[in-house]
C-alpha cells in the first residue's frame, strides 16, 4: 500500500488528507479553521497535529502541499502569505522533509489546483489548460503539454492583474481596472456597497438594490460576493449590474489569454463561479467576442471544488514516487 499525504494551507482553513495511490477516495481527511490572529507558527502546529492524527502508525511515500501565497516551487520555500503573518521565506519543504523523512513538494494554490483538475477533474485528457480561481482574489495556473508551467520566476498565471479597464477603480496592486478589482468576491461586495451608499435612491424599487439590502438587514458592511450573486439570481438589478461587470472583466481576460496562449480549456473554480447561469453566459460570450474567431477553446467549471488543492497535492507528490 503506497500512501500520499496532501496538505492545504489556505488563507482561513487548513486541511490534510491521506490517500492510497490510484484511489479516488480519501482514506482519512481532517480540516480546521485557522484561528483569528494566526501566524505561521500556529498554522504549522495545527497542521502537524492534523498530520499525526491522519498518519497514526503509517508513513506516506511522499507529501504534496498547496500554499495560499507565493511559493518558490524549485526550493519549496514559501515567500509570504497575504492572509497570515510570519510566512516570509519559510523553507516548508525542508522543514517537513526533515521531520517525516520523505520527499515533499510545495507550490502555490492556483498551480496546485490546476494540476489537480488536470489529473483528476475537468482537465482530464487535455494537454493544455488554464485554471482560474475566482474567490478572495483572482489567480491562475497553467498546464502546458501535460506539465505545470510556472514561468521564469514562478509568477505565470496572474490573470487577476491583467488590466481590462484602464480608467477603472484602483486595485490592491496599485493599477486600475484589473480583472481582480472587478471580479473577485470582496471587490464585488465593495462595488455594490459603494453604489448603495452613494446612490441610495438610485432608481428605486425592489429590483434595484432592495433585495441586496434585505439580505444584510440594511447593514452594508455585511455584503459579500456570494450575497451579490444570490441577490442577482433573485432579480435584483443592481446586483445583476455588479455581477455582469465581474463576468465581463473575467471574459475579457479569458479572451485575451486565449489569443496569447491558445489553451484547449479554461477551467474556472472558486466561490464566485457558483454565481449562476447568467454569470457563465456573460463570461463565455465576452470571452468568445474578445478572442479571435479562429481561436478555439472551452470555458468549463472546475469539478473538484474545495478539494482541488488537496488533489493537486496528490498529483504533485505522485510525481516524486518512482515507477508511478
Amino acid at each position: 500500500m503506497t500512501l500520499i499525504l496532501a496538505l492545504d494551507f489556505g488563507g482561513t482553513k487548513l486541511a490534510a488528507a491521506l490517500v492510497n495511490v490510484g484511489s479516488r477516495k480519501w482514506l482519512r481527511y481532517e480540516r480546521r479553521l485557522s484561528p483569528v490572529g494566526a501566524n505561521a507558527s500556529t498554522d504549522l502546529e495545527i497542521m502537524r497535529s492534523l498530520i499525526y492524527s491522519l498518519l497514526e502508525d503509517t508513513k506516506p511515500a511522499a507529501i504534496g502541499i498547496s500554499f495560499g501565497g507565493p511559493v518558490d516551487a524549485s526550493t519549496g520555500t514559501v515567500r509570504l502569505s497575504h492572509h497570515v503573518a510570519g510566512w516570509e521565506n519559510i523553507p516548508l519543504k525542508a522543514l517537513l522533509e526533515e521531520e517525516f523523512g520523505v520527499p515533499v513538494d510545495v507550490d502555490n494554490d492556483a498551480n496546485i489546483a490546476a494540476l489537480g483538475e488536470h489529473r483528476f477533474g475537468a482537465g482530464q485528457g487535455y494537454d493544455s489548460l488554464f485554471y482560474i480561481t475566482v474567490s478572495t482574489g483572482v489567480g491562475g495556473g497553467w498546464i502546458l503539454n501535460g506539465q505545470p508551467w510556472r514561468g521564469a520566476g514562478g509568477m505565470a498565471g496572474e490573470i487577476g492583474h491583467i488590466v481590462v479597464d484602464p480608467a477603472g477603480p484602483v486595485c490592491l496592486c496599485g493599477k486600475r481596472g484589473c480583472v481582480e478589482r472587478l471580479a473577485s468576491g470582496p471587490y464585488m461586495a465593495q462595488n455594490a456597497r459603494e453604489i448603495l451608499e452613494n446612490e441610495p435612491q438610485r432608481r428605486g424599487g425592489l429590483r434595484d438594490g432592495e433585495i441586496l439590502r434585505g439580505l444584510v438587514g440594511n447593514n452594508l458592511t455585511l455584503l459579500t460576493g456570494q450575497l451579490v450573486s444570490e441577490a442577482a439570481a433573485a432579480g435584483d438589478d443592481l446586483a445583476k449590474e455588479v455581477l455582469h461587470k465581474a463576468a465581463w472583466a473575467l471574459g475579457v481576460g479569458i479572451g485575451n489569454v486565449a489569443n496569447l496562449m491558445n489553451p484547449q480549456r479554461f477551467v474556472l473554480g472558486g466561490g464566485v463561479t457558483k454565481a449562476g447561469e447568467d454569470f457563465w453566459r456573460v463570461v463565455r460570450q465576452v470571452a468568445r467576442e474578445t478572442a479571435l474567431p479562429e481561436v478555439d477553446f472551452e470555458v468549463v467549471p472546475a469539478v473538484l471544488g474545495d478539494d482541488a488543492p488537496l488533489w493537486g497535492g496528490v498529483a504533485i507528490a505522485s510525481m516524486t514516487i518512482p515507477n508511478l
